[in-house]
């Protein structure tokens, strides 16, 4: 799942190496960056559950960093702990007032640091901050963002997963929450390779996408491209092989949906 990917921002291999055989044991997907740089480019496309971000980085220090992460709609939400050798009161201030979340120093004990970590992500979801299934910014949150792009002049399109409700009925909760994450993904992804400006966020079972795009049909496109290259894998052979699922069949109520695919029109938030 989502939440369980850690961006990890340490130009210290040692350290690194150790952090991610560590977390990696764990069960997470540990991304891994030695500059800030590189991070802002891996949480803008990857989007992290988490942030492990140090303060001394070669290219631009982990202030910097975190603010510039701060400014963009895609990265503004993920928990982000500052991991530094920096122990002085200022320096902790500093970072939580440009958006930290938390903030540990080294030498640092593992097993608080994954508590840190673990507490960070269960309070984004149980706030309301990240939804469980996805990660993505949901609630109030979301919806406060969609009214500030579109006031701003975004465009806010809905993408709705026609099918889902069928899917999940079928094939359990936990294999349509896989879906969700991987669609998900699929928005991030297109929408990250064109501006950090835009927003993605979920709404009960609908994705809902704030873009400054001028081309919104190919963006759309791609996005519905995207998941449909990938849909199929989630059904049996036997489904897939039938484009879909066959329901009470035999009976008066037999009924075909079709494989999950992408519904999108423009939201009003």
């Amino acid at each position: 799942m989502l939440t369980n990917r850690l961006l990890l921002v340490e130009d210290d291999y040692d350290v690194a190496e150790m952090l991610v055989m560590y977390f990696g044991g764990l069960g997470y997907e540990v991304l891994h960056a030695d500059s800030g740089s590189l991070g802002i480019d891996l949480a803008r496309t990857r989007f992290p559950g988490v942030i492990l971000l140090d303060v001394m980085l070669p290219d631009m220090d982990g202030y910097e960093t975190c603010y510039q992460l701060r400014q963009m709609s895609l990265t503004k939400y993920i928990p982000t702990i500052f991991l530094t050798q920096k122990d002085e009161r200022a320096a902790r201030v500093r970072g939580l007032e440009i958006g930290a979340d938390d903030y540990i120093t080294k030498p640092f004990d593992i097993d608080e640091l994954r508590l840190r970590i673990e507490g960070s992500i269960r309070r984004a979801t149980r706030e309301n901050l990240h939804e469980a299934r996805t990660g993505l910014p949901t609630g109030q949150l979301a919806i406060e963002e969609l009214v500030r792009l579109r006031d701003n002049g975004a465009h806010i399109l809905r993408f709705t997963l026609a099918g889902y409700d069928a899917y999940a009925d079928v094939y359990s909760f936990m294999a349509a929450s896989d879906v969700m994450f991987h669609a998900g993904k699929t928005i991030r992804a297109a929408l990250g390779a064109r501006s950090a400006r835009d927003f993605v966020g979920i709404l009960g079972d609908d994705f809902v996408v704030a873009t400054h795009a001028e081309d919104l049909a190919t963006l759309c496109d791609d996005i519905q491209r995207g998941f449909a290259r990938q849909a199929r894998a989630f059904y049996t052979f036997a489904d897939a092989e039938r484009g879909g699922l066959l329901l009470d069949a035999g009976t008066d109520h037999e009924r075909f949906v079709p494989i999950m695919s992408f519904t999108i029109h423009e939201d009003a938030v």
